[in-house]
């Protein structure tokens, strides 16, 4: 059950908020970081691209619809604290299967109640995104100081390794005569969803998969997926993606996965200021004309400059609130990626034509 327990929530900058206690009462780290969508909560809690991280919720009521195990992304919730102006234990949808506090508890995940999320909001939009600690389990400040400069940051840490499946394991009908193979950096469920009702069936493989066993599938195309972290330490996947790209093979990437293609072709990544991440932000299509509201989940981008003057690569997309680098395809190359999430879970459907694109792409080359 909630209850009074006090909950304190340090950022890096010194500032200082208390609240209280929801979930489990503990002590969590991370980097923190904001959501500006306002449904869709379990399956922000459960994407693995939010590892390592604390999550603010901006909007004001999280929980009070419940939860439900259909509506997860993942095999359980990877952000490392949720931070929430009203966290709600009682839930109004008859379907749910209980409300968020049993789930937190029972997923272990520590969470702060009674913040002026909005008012934080505004504040990591100012000074940008840093470390932060919360804790129900003690409220000393000094000695949570203390334990929060011990924390990494997240710029050049490599998390993708410790979300990926693993072993590998097959989705979709094994009589297909589409195969896809999948490097999972930290996928989400829905999207092999986009994959397999599209008729492909497909093969997830750990991150540090080389290409050589990757081939041993005989996959018609490659999906290189979301995941947490810095991508520029992510040697390893970037080899392996350059090697996709020798075969001729069809590559699409997501979020991390586009961060990769770019990094593949010799155009750095940056740490964001503070990052995109809602189910409202619009994207321009270039080459279409066409406008899109998209779901986004990153706290690093592409260098833009370092696009522009690449011979051989193309922007497709643009963020059209700062411009940012949100689709490139390779040039002479069956290869494509989107800094957003086309499968959008939670989110408008607005860029899932991108996954009939792919199909059409392997078809194509095939």
């Amino acid at each position: 059950m909630a209850n009074n327990t006090p909950a304190v929530l340090i950022l890096e900058d010194g500032t200082v908020l208390t609240g209280k206690a929801f979930g489990k009462i503990g002590t969590a780290t991370g980097e923190i970081c904001f959501n500006t969508g306002m449904i869709g909560y379990q399956e922000v809690f459960t994407d693995p691209s939010y590892y390592g991280q604390v999550l603010i919720m901006n909007n004001v009521h999280i929980g009070n619809y419940g939860v439900k195990e259909s509506d997860v992304e993942s095999n359980g919730v990877k952000v490392k604290a949720v931070i929430g102006r009203n966290l709600e234990e009682k839930y109004s949808r008859f379907l749910a299967d209980g409300s968020l506090q049993d789930y937190f508890e029972a997923q272990q995940v520590v969470a702060i109640d009674g913040i002026d999320t909005r008012a934080l909001v505004m504040h990591i939009r100012k000074q940008g995104a840093m470390n932060c600690i919360v804790s129900s389990a003690h409220t000393d400040v000094e000695q949570l100081k203390k334990e929060l400069k011990q924390v990494p940051s997240m710029d050049g840490l490599e998390l993708a390794s410790t979300v990926s499946t693993a072993e590998s394991y097959f989705v979709g009908d094994p009589q297909s005569k589409l195969r896809i193979a999948v490097l999972d950096f930290g996928i989400k469920k829905n999207i092999l969803t986009c994959l397999t009702e599209r008729g492909a069936y497909v093969k997830v493989h750990n991150a540090k998969t080389d290409f050589e066993t990757l081939e041993s599938f005989q996959p018609h195309g490659y999906f290189i997926s979301n995941g947490p972290g810095d991508p520029a330490p992510m040697d390893y996947a970037i080899a392996t993606v350059k090697k996709i790209l020798a075969s001729g093979k069809p590559l699409f990437g997501i979020c991390l996965g586009h961060q990769l293609l770019a990094l593949a072709n010799d155009i750095p990544t940056f740490k964001m200021h503070h990052g995109h991440r809602g189910l409202n932000h619009p994207v321009k299509n270039i080459i279409s004309g066409r406008s899109e509201i998209t779901t986004q989940n990153h706290g690093f981008g592409v260098d833009p400059e370092a696009v522009k003057a690449n011979p051989n690569v193309s922007i497709t997309h643009i963020n059209l609130n700062d411009q940012s680098i949100e689709g490139i395809r390779i040039k002479n190359k069956p290869a494509f990626s989107v800094q957003y999430h086309p499968e959008a879970t939670p989110g408008p459907h607005d860029s899932r034509y991108l996954f009939d694109e792919f199909i059409a792409m392997i078809g194509t080359v095939a």
